[in-house]
């Protein structure tokens, strides 16, 4: 049974060339304008869809073809798509790809390079699908597709479980790769809004000549260019929870639009004169410290209490303890089944070495590593050195005998221990699991200060 390919494209000489070049290879459904797009993707479900941004009643103008996008990305934030642009509207194809496009292409389309796209993006999509229901039936450690046993997480988990019965603003702190957009969709599951559309947004990634439009919206003949009317991402989530990623970034003018919202639950598009009513929960995140904006002025004081009714700070990886191995495990075992390495595990060594490791780029830098291992792992068992991680200990040189291999490997091993736990003898040997005697010993034994932490 071929798998589902949604194309949203009036012109019937474009239609009638794709369907000769892919319906070998796709169950290929047609939609020619944004509202019949929407109804075939919520009938069929296609994981790819291949969308042409120039749509009626503007096919000229991009701007119905970014308005079917949001929506598509809105019904399901999994789907790949792909978008279709003039020639030389590179600008164009960058913005669909800050609003979630998959990848973009420009006309006229080489049917080559585009079936080796969509192969790529059906394998993503079915990869991510595969993810999410590896998720959904985890065991008892996770909590809305969060994992973790730390007392640190419990404790985020308990948190969320609370403030996901209410519509309160929440602000989602902590490093960048510590989880942040995932605890807002597990507040949004949670909650009574989980039908709801989840949108989420990265203010970083869009120019402030651009962000205000995206969020609000705007009128037909709002600024050059504005030939269409167009719902921005507040109105795209009624109903549902609107996740604003890394809103320090948001400027003064746009912080006043968003206070307004949270005062009186609607918004006024770009040039227009008339409020939208807006049923929408509010996340924001970010990595930064507000309260220095505060103090420079470059974030309102009083925005930042309406944002910040619930605040759940999301630790990083190196405050976690044991949940680095629970992290560890399930993506090993992800990344082995997709790779055909389902036998694969990790050894002793390797363990240690993920504990050792400070994990700068939290989470989300442990899932790469781990990734990449995984390709790289040679055998049924998976090493340090597959890890190739900067506090792991090195490799001997071949011809070492295996005395010195294991001196080498304690130094080593005490060391990282110490820099780990920043000369704490008691955390270090814990973390070894020697007595604190032996500890100093092997300290005396390769002449080791804790001043090398």
């Amino acid at each position: 049974m071929n798998p589902k390919l949604l194309i949203v494209d009036d012109d019937e000489e474009t239609r009638t060339q794709m369907k000769w070049a892919l319906d070998n290879d796709y169950d290929i459904i047609f939609a020619g304008d944004q509202a019949s797009a929407v109804e075939a993707f919520q009938t069929a479900r296609p994981l790819v869809v291949l969308l042409d941004l120039g749509l009626p009643p503007h096919p000229a103008d991009p701007e119905e073809g970014m308005a079917a996008l949001a929506k598509l990305i809105a019904l399901d934030c999994l789907t790949k798509v792909i978008v279709i642009t003039g020639q030389g509207e590179k600008e164009v194809g960058l913005r669909a790809i800050g609003g979630k496009a998959y990848d973009f292409m420009a006309k006229p389309v080489d049917m080559e390079e585009l079936k080796v796209l969509l192969k790529r993006a059906f394998h993503v999509a079915q990869l991510e699908r595969e993810v999410r229901d590896m998720q959904q039936a985890a065991p008892p450690d996770t909590f809305a597709g969060m994992l973790g046993t730390s007392a640190a997480m419990l404790g985020v988990f308990e948190t969320i479980r609370k403030v996901a019965t209410s519509d309160a603003p929440v602000l989602l702190l902590g490093e960048s790769g510590t989880g942040k957009e995932m605890a807002a969709r597990a507040i949004h599951q949670s909650g009574a809004r989980k039908e709801g559309p989840f949108v989420a947004v990265n203010c970083s990634a869009i120019p402030e000549t651009l962000l205000e439009s995206e969020l609000f919206g705007h009128e037909k003949g709002a600024f050059t260019g504005a030939h269409t009317q167009r719902e921005g991402l507040f109105e795209t989530s009624i109903g549902g929870t609107l996740f604003l990623d890394e809103v320090g970034q948001i400027p003064l003018a746009l912080q006043v639009k968003l206070l307004r919202f949270l005062q009186e639950q609607c918004i006024e598009r770009v040039g227009g004169r008339h409020p939208i009513p807006i049923d929408a929960r509010i996340i924001t995140a970010t990595n930064a410290d507000l309260k220095k904006g505060l103090e420079n002025g470059t974030f309102r004081e009083d925005l930042f209490y309406r944002l910040a009714v619930v605040n759940i700070t999301l630790p990083p990886l190196r405050e976690r303890g044991d949940d680095v191995r629970l992290l560890a495990q399930y993506f090993l075992q992800h990344f082995a089944a997709q790779a055909g390495k389902s036998g694969l595990a990790f050894d002793h060594m390797a363990m240690s070495a993920l504990n050792f490791n400070p994990w700068p780029g939290n989470v989300r830098q442990l899932e790469n590593c781990i990734h990449r291992a995984v390709l790289m792992a040679e055998g049924n068992r998976l090493t340090m050195w597959d890890l190739e991680l900067p506090n792991a200990p090195r490799p001997v040189s071949s011809g070492t005998t295996l005395r010195d291999a294991r001196e080498h490997l304690e130094r080593e091993m005490v060391q990282s221990a110490l820099r780990k736990h920043r000369g704490k003898i008691a955390h270090a040997s814990a973390e070894l699991g020697v007595s604190r005697p032996t500890f100093y010993d092997l300290m005396g034994k390769f002449s080791i200060a804790r001043k090398e932490a």
